[in-house]
């Protein structure tokens, strides 16, 4: 099952993206599909019609996993009354 992620890229404004497996100390790039931007609209540097893109970690400043739906519902989030 992929996850949701922001990809934050040296350079370039946060895009997000599916990702299928989360990332291990011993990967050298990282690979993700359905890139977009966060307002959804498509990547501009991206060619019409790629399904997959694949980064070194040399280009990747960070990367913010999102809960899925199911695991939004068990998290407590902070609120105001």
């Amino acid at each position: 099952m992929s996850k949701t992620v922001i990809l934050h890229l040296t350079g370039e404004d946060p895009i997000l993206a599916d990702l299928d497996d989360e990332p291990q100390p011993t990967d050298l790039f990282l690979k993700v599909s359905n890139m977009r931007r966060r307002d959804g609209k498509p990547v501009p540097y991206l060619a019409a019609g790629v399904q997959a893109v694949i980064f070194p970690w040399h280009r990747i400043t960070f990367i913010e996993l999102m809960p899925s739906e199911e695991e939004r519902s068990s998290v407590v989030d902070f609120f105001r009354s």
